[in-house]
């Protein structure tokens, strides 16, 4: 006998359908799943024997067949225990329902539980474009399976409750989506916390107003990570498109702990022992790494130069498109990977070099190896280097209150309307985005400012690169100033932002 059902699968970000077939006839006992299955699926052949039986359910006795089509993409996980087994029981003539316009995923226990997966978000998505009415997925990943309009999503907790439900008795209760709603709660602290640092705060808004890059160097103790950790608190607020991408980013990678949208921009902070897999992706498998999981959000590189050499320079690509591809023999993937990046990192090994105080105790080869570390053409795609000094007992004991970030976002959210409405019609998000062949349009200098640029350009050394990222800062200090012209003050202060490497890298170390 023959049955056949609807069930999902993924490739990359994105979900695609998949036939399971199955097929019962006379000969040896046998139970042979084709169609380019993993090992994760061909060892579902165990769970679904045992949670068949262990939910009073008889397992046939033939030779078994079971086709995933199309029968030339690579099958992965466990997610087709349910609709196997489904798949079985109707074959078998124990479950007599129509299941066409339905699809199936979920992995099985051998008691019969459907236990969560990965993925579930863009596998339902695949699901409504096919034309599928109704998805049956775990119990688990009904949040996120939920916020897609325009199918009906039912959670399934074990075997039982679905073929309940599916022989009429006792129908399971569909889920409501959640409306969207973004949300600045986290475990975030306040902008109000950073005591001094004006020119680092000043640096950190214009950095979250056009999404910009930045790098903070700065003796220990000044202020890197706490300026760091407080900049989603001042990012603008998640759409409803990016809060899709970032969670079904975060569904395909397994990092979904709350269920249905992620409502905060991320904020993705690796050790500095992560390998250059753990953050571009990959695996036997290509996954997402932490660049992609920090996609619309943060990734924040604490100590940089303790980074390896191959973990940093993997970065250099991602930052200038906006996507990581990973190529396997297997397959070659794309993730999205749009980010802001901050990294923080001292001026030398011991930190102190420049310290008002303190003695700096390295050797000017030991300073130049040190800063070494971090290539030029890194540096080139960071838009702010912010010099952080150590702060004063008189700032640090004062009694007023510092800006709050939530008077630091009004000005920024005025920026990003900015924006949306100069780029209304494109695919540019924001300043820090726009193409080297939009500068012209969208970038429009005073002649006073573009003789000003001219000089810096000249004096400092600066790459086609540099010039191209002086420009879109310099466009986003003239959001914030509410001025559609770049004028001198705005140049002025973006080149002020692009001097500190020379500083550091160029000047070589004095004791």
């Amino acid at each position: 006998m023959f049955a056949g059902l609807k069930s999902m699968g993924l490739c990359g970000i994105n979900g695609f359908m998949v036939e399971v077939e199955a097929d019962l006839s006379q000969g040896l006992p046998g139970f042979d799943v084709v169609g380019l299955p993993d090992a994760a699926v061909r060892e579902s052949r165990d769970r679904v024997r045992a949670a068949m039986k262990n939910a009073g359910f008889t397992y046939p006795v033939s030779r078994i067949t079971v086709n995933l089509a199309p029968a030339d993409v690579k099958k992965e996980g466990s997610v087709y225990d349910l609709p196997l087994l489904l798949a079985l029981l109707c074959a078998s003539g124990q479950l007599k329902a129509n299941l066409r316009r339905a699809a199936f995923v979920g992995e099985l226990s051998l008691q019969g539980e459907v236990r969560p997966i990965r993925g579930v978000l863009p596998m339902v998505i695949a699901a409504r474009d096919a034309g599928v009415k109704e998805v049956y997925v775990p119990a688990d990943n009904g949040g996120e399976a939920a916020v897609v309009d325009g199918i009906t999503v039912y959670p399934v907790a074990n075997i039982a409750s679905l073929l309940a439900h599916l022989h009429g008795d006792t129908p399971l209760t569909p889920l409501a989506a959640d409306a969207f709603v973004p949300s600045q709660e986290g475990d975030y602290a306040d902008f109000a916390d950073v005591m001094g640092q004006e020119t680092a705060r000043r640096a950190m808004e214009i950095a979250a107003a056009g999404s910009h890059n930045i790098l903070l160097v700065g003796t220990p103790g000044s202020g890197k990570s706490m300026l760091a950790k407080r900049l989603p608190t001042i990012l603008p607020d998640m759409t409803r498109e990016e809060a899709l991408e970032c969670t079904k980013i975060h569904s395909i990678a397994g990092a979904l702990t709350d269920g249905g949208l992620l409502r905060r921009r991320p904020f993705r902070a690796p050790h500095h022992n992560i390998s250059a897999q753990g953050l571009a992706g990959g695996g036997v498998v290509p996954r997402p790494g932490e660049v992609s999981l920090a996609h619309n959000g943060v990734l924040f590189l604490d100590e940089l130069p303790e980074f390896s050499r191959t973990s940093m320079e993997c970065l250099r690509q991602p930052l200038e498109d906006g996507r990581v591809t990973i190529s396997r023999v297997s397959a070659s993937l794309s993730y999205p990977c749009s980010i802001m990046l901050v990294a923080a990192m001292n001026p030398c090994p011991c930190g102190y070099y420049g310290h008002p105080t303190r003695a700096c105790t390295c050797s000017a080869q030991a300073v130049q190896r040190y800063l070494s570390k971090v290539s030029g053409p890194l540096l080139d795609r960071i838009d702010l280097h912010i010099e952080v000094p150590p702060v004063e007992y008189d700032q640090l004991s004062s009694q007023r209150k510092s800006e709050s970030s939530a008077a630091v976002r009004e000005r920024v959210n005025a920026a990003r309307a900015i924006q949306r409405e100069r780029f209304a019609g494109t695919d540019i998000t924001s300043n820090a985005r726009i193409p080297t062949g939009k500068l012209k349009d969208y970038c429009r200098l005073t002649d006073a400012a573009n003789a000003l640029l001219k000089g810096a350009f000249e004096r400092l050394g600066l790459s086609a690169r540099a010039y191209d990222r002086l420009l879109k800062v310099a466009r986003t200090i003239a959001d914030l100033d509410g001025s559609a012209i770049i004028d001198t003050p705005h140049i002025a202060e973006a080149i002020q932002y692009r001097s500190l490497d020379r500083k550091y890298w160029q000047t070589g170390h004095e004791q």
